[in-house]
């Protein structure tokens, strides 16, 4: 090619890949993933591998717009948005990553890596578009999970748009002046609006949601706490994911008692609540729920 064609497509025609970085395998199987973008910055992916299912954990910024006290990821400036081959990319190699350790591809994505992902919803919805066209990965929507931390307009959006995955909310306190709290930025987005938010994504897609819940000591470990959480879960048809904390460095949160886990989910239970109690995995590796931190941002 001649100078001037090679300028003219540099111009005009980007190819950024991604590069498996770092691999870290945890006594569980889980597998994290430190992922290279083409400018070098770092997004962290997880495939965690259980008796009938492989899930990859997908990131969708670099670092987070948002300042949840409990997360490793919080304390990483959010540099930019993922674009969507990035994502998607991100999703081909934990599937191959499946399918060579385990012999199997991918079952679930959930978006709870990185990031909020409802803060590069274009993105979001092209790349789960990608990943569900039978020239893609011809993954069903219905096995795909967005987790986010509560944006309203943004949910509701979602349900005009008829989305077909499903919704996950962060929600850790039905109690406005806690969750403001643990998660400050929250104070933008009040629980009052959030279950108008969510009503209308029931009436408009009749999708249950489902809310994640982490019980910390001296926080929401008390009675109003979780009376607070049953009349946030008669909102619509849901379920609660109650998830053992996993620390990281420098905080000041502690595990809840397990009895106090033990009420939660006993106490939603007798009010015909579907609950989960969902045991961490890949720990030991900073790979669970609200660790990944990109221990080199840049490389």
């Amino acid at each position: 090619l001649s100078k001037s064609t090679r300028k003219l497509l540099k111009k005009y025609f980007v190819i950024n890949h991604i590069a498996i970085h770092r691999q870290q395998k945890s006594k569980d199987g889980t597998i994290k993933t430190l992922i290279k973008l083409f400018d070098n910055l770092m997004v962290e992916s997880v495939l965690i591998p259980s008796a009938n299912r492989t899930t990859a954990c997908i990131s969708s910024q670099v670092g987070c717009s948002f300042d949840c006290k409990f997360c490793a990821t919080s304390r990483i400036k959010r540099m930019r948005n993922l674009n969507t081959d990035e994502i998607y990319d991100q999703v081909v190699a934990i599937d191959q990553q499946s399918l060579h350790y385990f012999g199997r591809p991918i079952s679930n994505i959930v978006f709870m890596g990185m990031g909020e992902p409802l803060l590069n919803y274009r993105n979001l919805i092209s790349s789960i578009d990608k990943i569900t066209k039978p020239e893609g990965l011809g993954i069903s929507p219905s096995r795909i999970t967005v987790s986010t931390s509560g944006l309203p307009k943004i949910i509701m959006k979602m349900a005009d748009d008829r989305v077909k995955f499903r919704l996950a909310v962060s929600l850790h306190s039905a109690i406005q002046p806690i969750r403001e709290k643990i998660m400050p930025f929250s104070v933008k987005f009040p629980l009052e609006e959030l279950a108008k938010s969510l009503k209308y994504w029931y009436k408009k897609t009749s999708k249950s949601v489902t809310y994640e819940y982490i019980i910390w000591k001296d926080i929401n470990d008390n009675e109003k706490d979780i009376s607070a959480l049953v009349n946030f879960c008669k909102i619509i048809p849901c379920k609660v994911n109650l998830i053992e904390y996993n620390p990281v460095q420098h905080d000041e949160f502690f595990q809840a008692d397990s009895e106090i886990v033990k009420a939660y989910q006993s106490t939603l239970e007798a009010n015909r609540i579907i609950v989960t109690v969902r045991r961490s995995r890949g720990k030991d590796i900073d790979a669970a729920c609200g660790q990944l931190s990109n221990k080199l941002v840049k490389a």
